[in-house]
């Protein structure tokens, strides 16, 4: 792995985030993250302005590894890059925008939950693969099943983690670090809850670092 991805997996969880409020939010918003021990954060396309949002927490937080997710074209992996972001996410796995990203020396993350998707993100040289919808596709015991023939990749799974279940995907060595919306939820950011966000943070670094051990 290259040391973006090392330290997002000394971390351990990513931060999913949709704003609705780029320009009112970003700020606070890296802010609770930081305080909660996880200085790492993926802004979604999903809504307008995730670039300003990503320029606005990576320049008030430079240590900060804030990323884009969602990315659908080329034109939002220059966005990105513009922004200060550190790395794609991609939901599934489009080869030319994973080939585009590593022309532009930027981490990609791409979606990937066949034997299909992992056969050809062995041939574009990826080590760290999204695995989503997680929950939906089979969780963490389908994630196991693909790493017999697909031992070389860490994953990612996003979609369906919670404090519920995030301790034994944490626990899998097969996983790297895991994301999740629940602590960045649009009620916890839109009403401005940034101590019940620090919080929740807190809570996920504990329930890693705890799973990690056994």
């Amino acid at each position: 792995m290259n040391e973006l991805q090392q330290k997002i997996t000394a971390i351990g969880i990513v931060p999913v985030i949709k704003l609705n409020h780029p320009l009112q939010d970003a700020a606070p918003l890296s802010d609770a993250l930081c305080a909660g021990g996880i200085r790492v954060a993926e802004v979604t396309f999903r809504a307008a302005g995730a670039a300003d949002a990503i320029r606005i927490m990576t320049q008030r937080h430079p240590d900060m590894l804030v990323g884009a997710g969602t990315v659908m074209t080329e034109a939002q992996v220059d966005e990105t890059i513009a922004a200060g972001g550190k790395f794609v996410v991609t939901p599934g796995l489009d080869i030319d925008i994973v080939k585009y990203c590593q022309s532009k020396g930027i981490t990609v993350f791409p979606g990937c939950t066949t034997p299909t998707d992992y056969h050809a993100a062995y041939r574009l040289g990826l080590e760290v693969l999204k695995f989503f919808p997680a929950e939906q596709s089979g969780g963490l015991a389908k994630i196991k099943a693909m790493a017999a023939p697909f031992p070389m990749f860490k994953i990612m799974p996003t979609g369906g983690v919670s404090l519920k279940n995030l301790a034994d995907y944490a626990a899998c060595p097969v996983i790297c670090a895991c994301g999740g919306s629940y602590m960045v939820t649009a009620d916890l950011i839109d009403n401005g809850k940034w101590e019940e966000i620090t919080a929740l943070c807190r809570k996920s670094v504990e329930i890693v670092k705890e799973a990690r051990k056994k």
